[in-house]
C-alpha cells in the first residue's frame, strides 16, 4: 500500500490556502478556480484550520450570513486532524471515514506539505487492485 508521501510525489505538491482574515468570498472563488473543495487555513505558514464547502454551506448559506463580509477564521474548522508523509493510505482512509470529513492536510516537522481529498486516496486504492488483479491474472495465464 501507497505511502501518503509517495502520493502526493505522483500527485504534485500543490497546496492552495487562506488566511483567517480573508473573506470567505475569496476562499470561495480560490476554490471554484481551483476546482477544489477545501483549503487550508494558513497564517505565516502555521496551520490554523481548514475551510470546506461544507462549512461555507452549513455556517454562511443556512445561517444567511454575508460570504464577502465574514472572515474566513470566523467560520473555518480549527485545529484539523493532520497526517504525516509516512502514514499509509489505508490509514489516512481510516481517519477520513472515523472523522467523517474528506480532506486531511500533511504536515511534516510542523510544516504543511501538502493535502488529500478522498478522490486522491479512492484513486490510489483503484490502481493498487488494479495492479494486484493484474499480476494475479498473469499469475494464473503464467
Amino acid at each position: 500500500m501507497q505511502t501518503v508521501n509517495q502520493l502526493l510525489r505522483l500527485k504534485g505538491g500543490q497546496i492552495y490556502s487562506v488566511a483567517p482574515d480573508d473573506s470567505v468570498l475569496r476562499a470561495i472563488e480560490l476554490m471554484a478556480t481551483r476546482h477544489v473543495g477545501a483549503l487550508l487555513v494558513l497564517d505565516q505558514g502555521a496551520l490554523l484550520g481548514i475551510i470546506s464547502e461544507r462549512d461555507y454551506a452549513r455556517k454562511v448559506i443556512l445561517k444567511n450570513r454575508s460570504s464577502h463580509d465574514t472572515p474566513v477564521g470566523d467560520i473555518m474548522t480549527p485545529s484539523p486532524v493532520t497526517v504525516g508523509p509516512q502514514d499509509t493510505v489505508h490509514r489516512c482512509m481510516e481517519i477520513m471515514t472515523e472523522g467523517r470529513f474528506r480532506h486531511l492536510p500533511v504536515v511534516d516537522s510542523g510544516r504543511v506539505v501538502g493535502m488529500l481529498s478522498i478522490g486522491d486516496l479512492v484513486k490510489a486504492v483503484i490502481e493498487d487492485q488494479s495492479q494486484k488483479i493484474e499480476q494475479l491474472e498473469r499469475y494464473i495465464a503464467g
